[in-house]
């Protein structure tokens, strides 16, 4: 699959939209409608405002410009901690990618420049939160992200940038 990637832009904060559906709802059972998603506080704070100071990420296109998949990090500030919030400063980071282009390597592309591109802000370490039956923990645990936090079902890794 030809694509190229690019710096996430304001522009793109309806694909966003799209790609944080697609992480939340990594299983496409649809338990909750995208409406209901972007509705939801929990959910929305890591899109809500999106491209403020401190917002990085990337895109993924294919030969056409068409939006594959996106990865971005944010600085939550405590009193609107997410689910992988592990102190002040250090982003957390959100992947999504289309189905139909998932395991293709598209994933770890996206997550590695955005990993790189945080580290050239200045930012040491970056987090996330996983639920550990996504196929994407262990992409993160093969990318360097180690587990900090264990909860029920998911768990909080966080990476060490160079």
């Amino acid at each position: 699959m030809a694509h190229r990637i690019r710096p996430a832009e304001q522009t793109d904060a309806p694909f966003l939209a799209d790609m944080l559906v697609e992480a939340f709802d990594w299983t496409a059972t649809h338990a909750r409608s995208r409406v209901e998603l972007l509705a939801d506080p929990k959910v929305n704070r890591y899109l809500r405002g999106w491209r403020r100071p401190g917002d990085g990420g990337v895109v993924a296109v294919d030969d056409h410009g068409v939006p594959l998949g996106a990865c971005w990090y944010r600085v939550l500030p405590e009193r609107d901690a997410g689910y992988g919030w592990v102190g002040p400063g250090v982003p957390e980071l959100t992947l999504g990618v289309r189905p139909i282009h998932r395991a293709q390597g598209l994933g770890r592309a996206l997550l590695a420049t955005a990993c790189t591109q945080a580290a050239a802000a200045g930012h040491q370490r970056i987090s996330l939160s996983v639920e550990r039956a996504n196929f994407a923990w262990r992409l993160y645990v093969s990318e360097g992200f180690v587990v900090t936090e264990s909860g029920t079902d998911s768990d909080t890794m966080v990476k060490t940038l160079r």
